[in-house]
This record gives structure tokens, sequence and C-alpha cells, in this order.
């Protein structure tokens, strides 16, 4: 079990995922310490577990208080999900703390990565108050790659409303102000000149407004973070390709109480309400939550689900090097329906690989894994491996093997992907073991079966080679 120390001078504490950590439970405690701190402390503990216990179990996070005769912990247990959340202090019952979980197998930091991935996933902000002192190693433009995203999905479904305008018209509508073209239009013979006032269904302006504002301040922000690479400039191709659709409305920086009703008001679509909350965020001038600065917003990204947009990333370089098409089961690309006879009965409905590439005579399917499973296999081998752990990735064998009963092609090759970190893989590249492979017969064709490593702190140019390798492409 390992001690995340509570950052010194900050109230947020650190873990990693899938990982058993201790805090001190005499660190809830506030002015001076008592002669037996541990007492106290540990009504304190219990106190913070049952006031946390809503936003734990959200993350996934499971805890107890223990006390091992000399001093007391609160042992938190993370789950496969990273982010960063804001916890509540037992003595003012305020988000005073904060906990930032990180991937364990370590990255180059979830900016690099995402731009690498091409925003496959990006992290979620949650509507939970702001961190305590967080900080700024998560640079601006990943929030800025969320509200972007989240303001295209508001303009393409923006709400409309009946707005009175007033036109001049070739014909009659609404209300005519005869007395206006019998004056100034008929002593000009300008007879298809009616000055007319009628209902018209029009965009929101005021929501387009503040739209206009938050993509300027957005492209502000970007323009100042030019350096950090390609990234930052497809998002500013973006930011103008949307300031485009609200260039005829002035820009308007929204009141709270605007904000306020927008999101109490009727329209209820998720498009609608997470654009309003990328508007409140850029108002509000916040950025994701990390480690060591001032306030940030609570977020939350899934690893599993990242790890497989990180295999993908890879295996999609790797098509572009020796040709082939990439199916991903994340777009649901790769579904095949399970018919159950009678339909009513019967468990799983479909077999959903998580990537497959094809080409020519060949097909290639990958199942990614956010397990510990090959560095354990690495450093123990098979018959070290406890038997849960064996059993566990018997499974995972037999899940990817099942999917190779959906590819027809003559040759057909099952990839199961682990993580692992980065001296980990080198360590591998020297030995000349980043991957093992075998083979089994399915009817007349062969199936091949290679296991391997994709860790996600190294560029993806140093791993496809190597997974080119592996599958004899």
């Amino acid at each position: 079990m390992s001690r995340q120390a509570f950052v010194k001078d900050t109230a947020c504490f650190e873990a990693e995922d899938n990982s058993l950590f201790a805090i001190p439970a005499t660190k809830l405690l506030t002015g001076t310490p008592p002669r037996d701190p541990q007492a106290p402390a540990a009504r304190l503990a219990n106190q913070f577990l049952r006031q946390n216990r809503g936003i734990l179990q959200d993350f996934g996070i499971s805890g107890n208080v223990h006390y091992d005769g000399t001093e007391v912990n609160i042992q938190l247990r993370t789950s496969g999900q990273v982010g960063a959340l804001p916890l509540l202090s037992p003595t003012s019952g305020r988000p005073d703390y904060g906990l930032v979980i990180k991937p364990r197998f370590g990255w180059q930091g979830i900016g690099p990565m995402l731009g690498a991935m091409g925003w496959k996933i990006i992290p979620t902000p949650l509507r939970l108050p702001m961190l305590p002192r967080s900080d700024r190693k998560i640079p601006p433009w990943v929030l800025s790659t969320t509200i972007l995203l989240r303001i295209q999905k508001l303009l393409e479904q923006m709400e409309r409303r009946f707005e009175f305008v007033e036109a001049d018209l070739n014909a009659p509508r609404g209300q005519v102000n005869w007395g206006k073209y019998a004056t100034t239009r008929m002593p000009q013979a300008d007879f298809l000149s009616v000055p007319c006032k009628f209902p018209d269904l029009r965009d929101d302006r005021e929501i387009k407004g503040a739209i206009h504002y938050t993509l300027r301040k957005q492209l502000a922000s970007l323009q100042s973070q030019r350096t950090a690479g390609v990234v930052v400039l497809q998002l500013m191709a973006l930011c103008q390709n949307l300031l485009e659709k609200v260039r005829e409305v002035p820009v308007t920086r929204p009141s709270q109480s605007a904000l306020n009703s927008w999101l109490r008001g009727n329209v209820s679509t998720k498009a609608f309400r997470e654009g309003i909350q990328a508007v409140e965020w850029t108002v509000d001038d916040r950025g994701l939550a990390g480690l060591g600065d001032l306030q940030g917003l609570p977020w939350v990204l899934p690893m599993d689900v990242f790890f497989e947009a990180w295999v993908e990333t890879v295996v999609s370089q790797l098509a572009k090097k020796i040709g082939g098409t990439v199916r991903t089961g994340r777009q649901r690309q790769t579904i095949t329906p399970l018919g159950w006879s009678p339909p009513y009965l019967g468990s799983q409905r479909y077999l959903l690989p998580d990537i497959i590439m094809e080409r020519e005579q060949e097909t290639i399917i990958f199942d990614a894994k956010y397990k510990n499973h090959w560095e354990e296999i690495n450093r123990e081998g098979w018959f070290g491996l406890d038997k849960e752990l064996q059993e566990r990735h018997r499974n995972d064998l037999l899940q990817v093997l099942a999917y190779s009963t959906v590819a027809e092609s003559k040759r057909v090759v099952c990839c199961l992907a682990y993580p692992c970190r980065p001296h980990t893989w080198h360590s591998l590249i020297q030995r000349q073991r980043p991957f093992h492979k075998a083979s089994v017969r399915a009817g007349t064709r062969r199936v091949d079966l290679v296991l391997t490593a994709m860790p996600m702190g190294i560029d993806v140019d140093e791993i496809f080679p190597v997974l080119a390798s592996a599958l004899g492409a």
C-alpha cells in the first residue's frame, strides 16, 4: 500500500488509479494539535468518509478508517478512473480538500496524449465545487477542446423561437405599416417594398451573443498557446469555423443570472445544457484541476476507454504505414449481433471487438485491456501468477479468440494489448521480448494470437514498428 502524501501547503491529495493508499487522519485536524491527536483524528476520519460517501462512490472509490496501533489512517482504494474531485472538510463542511488521481502506468501528460489521439476521447468536467489549490500542469487548451466541441453541438441544435421582425417585403405579411407605405414608398413608385412586422423563427440572438463572446475568448487563449504544437492550431481552425456561424451577432458577455435562467429553462437537451456550461466555464476563467496551482474544475476520465482510444491511435498510424482500413468499437462499427432462439432468451446480445484492421486477405482484431497483466506476466512469469490473475488473463484470451469468429479472411490475427510503464517497455525492447505469439487451428485456417504492450508514455512512432513486427505485417 502506498502512502500518497498530502501535498505540502496545499489541500490536495494525490493517488493512482486502481491502487490502495493512505491519508494520515491527523491531516484533518485544524488549530493547535492536542497532546494525543489520534482519538480526535479518528472521529474526524469517520466523519470525512460519511460526508464524502456519495462523491467517492461516483468515482468508484471505497474507503475505511484503519488504526495500526500507532496511527489512524484513511484508506482509500481507487478504481479505473482518473481525474480530480473535491472533498468536504469534516470541520468546516466546505470543499476544502481535493483528490487528484493519475494513471498508474504513467503518461506524457493528458495534454500531449489528447493531441496525439486527435480528441478521440476527452475529460468530462463535473458540475461540482472547484478544487482548492489545484494546478496548471494540465494545459488550458485541454479544456478548450471540451468547450469548443460542446459549443459546436450547441450551435447545431440551437434552440429556435419566434421573434418579431421588421422588414420590407414585396408582398404584405403580418402587420403592414400602411402609413409609411403611403408616404414613403408610393411617392417613389417603390410599390414592391412593403414595410411589414411579422413573427419569424430565428436563432436565440442572446445565446448566440454569449457564444460569440465564448469563442472570442477561447481563440485569444489558444493564440497564446501556439507553441504547444499542431493540436492548438487545429483547435484555432475549429474556433474560427464556429465564429463564422455567429459573426453577425454582437459579442455579449452573459451575466450569471442569464446563465442560470438558461440552465433552469424549459430546454433540457444534453447538448444545450453542456453548451451553456461551457459558456459559464469561459466566463469564470476556469481550468481543469491537477496538482499545485490555484483552483480548477473537477473532471473524470475512465482509463479503460482512454486506453482503448490510445490503442486505436497506434493502430490507425500502423494502417497508414502498411495499408488497411480500420473499424472501431468506439464508433459501433465492429458490432456483430448474436441470434438467440427464442429471441427473448439469452444473455449477451452482440460481439463488439475494440478495433478491427483489414487489408486484402487479412483481418487483425485488437482487444485493449487496461489491466496490470503484462507487467505481472513479464515480472513473475505465468507460473508465478496467483490463480485469480491467471483466470482473468485466461478470460481475456478466450474473449479475443471469440472475436476471431466474425472474420472470414484467410489470415486472422487476434492481438491482446495491455498497458505498461515506459521503463518496462524499454527493458523488453532491450531483451527482445516486447510481444509473445501463439497460434491455434480453427478448422481449415489458422488464427494467430499476439500478446503485446502499448505504453502510454512513449511516442506513437516508437510503438508501431514493434507492433508491425509482432503482427507479421
